[in-house]
């Protein structure tokens, strides 16, 4: 007793044993690797592909410099920042240097996640979205409260569009309360007006 039963087949044999059933458990509390089960070679082209599709949409307009009207705005709503995909890149840089730039990230990744149609990109995005930041296993775990946990561990089992609405929300109004403030009065935000006024004050 305690030890695992060998199984053997029609001629005597031994036979491997078979492994447990996976529990498909999305919160990371169980040892059976559910998230990567059938981890063949076109599910990770898959997932490479996904994140490419991220990085591109993430560093996307990174060479563009802003007008100076266009950067004053990003001090009068955190929505015309956040909307802005110069004014995201500059708030990256700032998150990158208070080491919370997985907010942003994990934000743009549920934007990316709305504009899918298909049943199977939505449940290859959503499953990429939790394992990058909501596992507890993920160095780049946004901060989320139980009850939120909850519903997306809920959600895990047949996720949709709006499987993450609500972490989300919570994620932009903690950059929008926390970050947002410390990023119109920090050092990345006024060089950068600094460096958009002396052309200004040249001409």
């Amino acid at each position: 007793m305690g030890k695992r039963q060998t199984a053997q087949n029609d001629n005597g044999a031994s036979a491997p044993p078979h492994s447990p059933a996976c529990c498909f458990c999305w919160c990371c509390c169980c040892s059976c690797s559910c998230l990567t089960v059938g981890n063949d070679d076109s599910s990770k082209k898959r997932r490479k592909t996904s994140c490419e599709h991220m990085e591109m949409l993430q560093n996307r307009d990174d060479s563009v410099v802003p007008t100076i009207t266009e950067a004053l705005s990003w001090a009068q709503s955190f929505d015309k920042l956040i909307r802005s995909a110069t004014g995201r890149n500059v708030f990256r840089e700032f998150l990158r240097s208070e080491y919370s730039e997985e907010n942003l990230l994990f934000w743009l990744a549920c934007e990316d996640l709305k504009e899918e149609v298909s049943k199977v990109a939505i449940e290859e995005k959503a499953r990429i979205i939790y394992e990058d930041y909501i596992s507890i296993l993920s160095p780049k775990e946004v901060s989320l409260d139980s009850r939120v946990r909850e519903v997306i561990n809920r959600s895990m089992a047949e996720p949709t569009v709006q499987a993450f609405d609500d972490a989300q929300m919570q994620i932009y109004t903690l950059m929008h309360r926390d970050s947002y403030p410390r990023f119109l009065s920090s050092s990345v935000y006024k060089a950068l007006l600094a460096s958009l006024q002396e052309p200004i004050a040249e001409s």
